[in-house]
């Protein structure tokens, strides 16, 4: 149970049914409904999440989010992860694998991207040029800044989500 009141439709303020009906097509989820609280933040924010990681690979920004959520312990984002990474097409021996950390299936890129997306979620202050130059093997300076801003939005609605008890829309489900 959510930790915090929601901002339902029908009590929300004209800027955030604005943005509850145009941004989001009518389907406000859990974490925009308490996020709405702020709705100085909520626009920025939707605007953010659209950005981040535009020049990554879909499947790779799916495996680096759930890879992050995992590890958080985050069940709200990892849910949201598993539906999206579905259509990506990831399976239950994926989920399994980010689930444990254990990537050595995955091409070099990607298991670049998740030795850095977990260094960076688990010692952020620790990360140096060790860290940053396995990415200038397969990444552009671009997608190496889209990757850090993906682990780091990861993070943030990790510790949105999961501390606030924020509640699932759905079923939870596996890959």
């Amino acid at each position: 149970m959510a930790r915090v009141s929601y901002v339902e439709p029908q009590s929300a303020s004209p800027d955030v049914q604005q943005i509850y009906e145009h941004r989001l097509r009518g389907k406000p989820g859990s974490f925009h409904k308490a996020l709405a609280h702020n709705p100085h933040a909520l626009t920025p924010f939707l605007s953010f999440n659209a950005a981040t990681g535009a020049s990554l690979d879909r499947k790779l920004r799916e495996m680096v989010y759930l890879r992050v959520s995992f590890i958080n312990g985050c069940n709200y984002c990892s849910q949201h992860h598993i539906a999206a990474s579905k259509k990506v097409g990831l399976g239950p021996d994926d989920g399994k694998a980010l689930n444990e950390g254990s990537i050595s299936k995955y091409t070099e890129p990607e298991q670049a991207a998740l030795q850095y997306a977990e260094k960076l979620t688990k010692s952020p202050g620790q990360i140096t040029d060790a860290d940053i130059d396995p990415l200038k093997n397969h990444f552009s300076d671009q997608q190496i800044v889209d990757l850090h801003l993906l682990i780091g939005l990861a993070n943030l609605t990790n510790r949105f989500t999961g501390p606030l008890g924020l509640d699932l829309e759905f079923v939870p489900t596996s890959l």
